[in-house]
């Protein structure tokens, strides 16, 4: 069987050559386990704090599995370890559009156990767990057999997510910048490709202290990649979503630099939908999206739908009104009565995907 193109290349080969073209890629976030512990594939059931039951990491390997059959997204991003196991093992992405890939670092403000909740608020450390090899081949081979391996095939993955959380703090920013470029020079010597991810400064004194947040994610993103050649750079951006003014003066600043937003909460279905929209409309061409995915009551037609507004044949309205007919033709029972679900709620400052 020919393996069939990922449509992650073709999409990013129209938005360079033609910006104003409306293509959209979209990212499944499923790389929580690196963040959030038992908590990851998400609750099973409402009870009290201490007594919540959680999915298992076999259900939401299977929600993988399942969405990117259906091929409605470009990207899935996973954990080096979800990773081994589908794409190497399972080898789940071989005859699929859908491009996987790994998060490739795991900052200390992404340290979300519970029973801490201090290292989220902390002045963010850099750290890797996993090495590109690891992401590649599923292990870290030494450099011979690394040759040998590729004589009979081509890596499992050549795509990652490197983050970085800036504070405004010369002596904690330095170091993750450094760490960034390391990275760098590590992926292009393997030939591996990646996207950026800039969250939100994460400590107290520092968001209070900066004017416009906002401004200072599009001043930082755009003065970080001027020091990177092209080739080097990375395939897009993953920014919060920022007011539309900055939005669509960060897309404007340069074409061949793509914008693409992370989801931030779960929020209602409306918000995701109208949040990718939004997007979209002020120059995004990228939606990253995990925990508005993963508590989704059927996390497949969320996709189908999400995946519809993006490419606008949906308004956000009429995506939420056929989720929740989708819903009922399922028997599946929903988190919101439909009037609900069409709500917005206020804009929070999303910590991750």
């Amino acid at each position: 069987m020919d393996t069939p193109q990922k449509s992650l290349d073709a999409k990013i080969a129209r938005i360079l050559t033609n910006p104003s073209c409306r293509d959209f890629i979209l990212v499944d976030a499923k790389d929580a386990d690196m963040a959030f512990g038992l908590a990851a594939p998400g609750t099973l059931s409402d009870h009290a704090a201490e007594d919540k039951v959680f999915r298992t990491m076999e259900f939401y390997r299977e929600q993988i599995c399942g969405i990117v059959e259906d091929g409605h997204i470009d990207i899935m991003l996973m954990s080096a370890s979800t990773n081994a196991q589908l794409t190497i093992d399972w080898q789940i992405f071989k005859s699929s559009s859908v491009t996987p890939a790994v998060r490739m670092n795991d900052t200390t403000d992404i340290w979300l156990s519970a029973g801490t909740g201090s290292y989220s608020t902390q002045p963010p450390l850099p750290f890797s767990t996993c090495t590109i090899k690891e992401a590649q081949y599923g292990w870290n081979p030494v450099e011979e057999e690394t040759k040998a391996t590729k004589s009979d095939t081509v890596p499992g993955v050549n795509l990652g997510l490197f983050s970085l959380t800036l504070n405004d703090q010369a002596t904690v920013d330095q170091p993750i910048l450094n760490a960034y470029k390391n990275f760098r020079l590590d992926a292009e010597q393997s030939k591996f490709k990646h996207f950026l991810e800039i969250f939100y400064p994460n400590c107290h004194e520092s968001r209070s202290q900066i004017p416009d947040l906002d401004r200072f994610i599009a001043d930082q993103a755009t003065r970080c990649l001027a020091g990177i050649p092209h080739k080097n750079r990375p395939l897009f951006l993953k920014i919060p979503y920022l007011r539309p003014a900055v939005m669509e003066q960060l897309a404007a600043y340069d074409k061949s630099l793509i914008i693409g937003v992370l989801g931030g909460s779960s929020g209602t279905t409306y918000d995701a939908f109208t949040l990718a929209a939004n997007a979209k409309k002020y120059g995004a061409r990228a939606a990253i999206f995990g925990r508005k995915i993963n508590s989704a009551e059927d996390q497949r037609s969320f996709v189908r739908f999400l995946r519809a507004v993006t490419d606008d044949e949906l308004s956000p309205d009429e995506a939420v009104r056929a989720y929740h007919a989708e819903l009922k033709k399922k028997s599946v029972l929903p988190k919101r009565e439909l009037h609900d679900d069409l709500l917005q709620t206020p804009k929070d400052e999303p910590a991750g995907t």
